[in-house]
């Protein structure tokens, strides 16, 4: 159950991309990942308010304390430190998605199973069986092809300032995605605790950072409101929702979910070519293909 849980947490993240696109094209930055913090915490709010005022709306008491809520100060600090990691990533993520073309951005961000997995058998001792490697191995080089092959859009790696913050996104993804099996595997906190209160401590961030950083310079960089964007916290919700109760799982492998979260590339990638024009479409398909490889044998691995 949680392959299938990790599968649909990637579909759902390729619609978060292109959501995510489609609002910042144009746009400033900050104020829409504001109102994605604020839209995702409304979203969960009620789950909050359930197990403090026992409405019973998601069922009784006890089934809320087993989920984490009877939690103390210690947890919502370590859930406040995932909540600021996780949101420098979103930071630079949503900068770099702004300028680059997604063919870019998946290629690139689908690169972070690489460190969760060298994070995973450093760090909870996970092991990979044949096909499992197989599958990594596959997905690993596909994504490497795929990456030489979006360098020829005249995007120059090393002095690209976007595609810096990209790497920068990819790597405190990863840092994010190893804390959250140590938060849920090791100190035991309830998976909707974690996802329902690290959007409430984002919220509070982003009204600080907004209030310093956009605010003076509004004029210089206006908002404009899309209908995309509350689509981006739609989406981001329920792909994180599949996504904690997918680490839930007692038998979970975060290197397996991860790697399969960034299948989302499938998504991104056909929205790019379908609806965006992007180019150099015949060197990614072939790539493209050989992640489509890879997750089919991390399935295999994995039953």
């Amino acid at each position: 159950m949680w392959l299938v849980q990790a599968f649909a947490s990637a579909l759902l993240l390729g619609f978060y991309d292109i959501a995510k696109k489609q609002s910042l094209k144009g746009n400033a930055v900050i104020p829409v990942l504001l109102l994605n913090t604020l839209f995702s915490s409304l979203l969960l709010l009620p789950y909050i308010l359930d197990a403090h005022l026992d409405t019973g709306w998601f069922g009784p008491k006890a089934l809320m304390d087993a989920y984490g809520y009877d939690n103390g100060l210690r947890e919502h600090l370590l859930v406040a430190l995932k909540a600021s990691i996780t949101l420098s990533s979103w930071l630079c993520g949503y900068y770099a998605i702004k300028h680059l073309p997604l063919t870019i951005v998946g290629p690139v961000n689908a690169t972070r199973p690489v460190v969760v997995l060298l994070g995973a058998i450093l760090l909870f001792g996970e092991r990979l069986n044949p096909w499992q490697w197989a599958g990594v191995l596959v997905t690993i080089l596909s994504l490497y092809l795929l990456s030489v092959a979006g360098r020829k859009e005249s995007i120059d790696f090393r002095s690209n300032r976007y595609v810096w913050a990209l790497f920068a996104a990819m790597l405190l993804g990863a840092v994010s995605g190893l804390y959250d099996k140590f938060l849920i595997a090791n100190c035991g906190i309830g998976p909707i605790f974690v996802q329902s209160w690290f959007g409430i401590y984002q919220f509070a961030m982003m009204l600080i950072i907004c209030a310093i950083i956009w605010l003076p310079r509004r004029n210089a960089e206006p908002f404009v409101w899309r209908w995309t964007i509350p689509l981006i916290s739609i989406f981001v919700t329920v792909a994180d929702f599949c996504y904690y109760h997918a680490l839930d799982d007692a038998e979970s492998m975060i290197a397996v979910v991860s790697m399969v979260r960034r299948s989302s590339v499938v998504v991104t990638f056909l929205a790019g070519a379908l609806f965006m024009g992007e180019k150099n479409l015949k060197h990614k398909a072939l790539d493209l293909a050989l992640i489509i490889v890879g997750m089919v044998l991390l399935a295999i691995g994995s039953k």
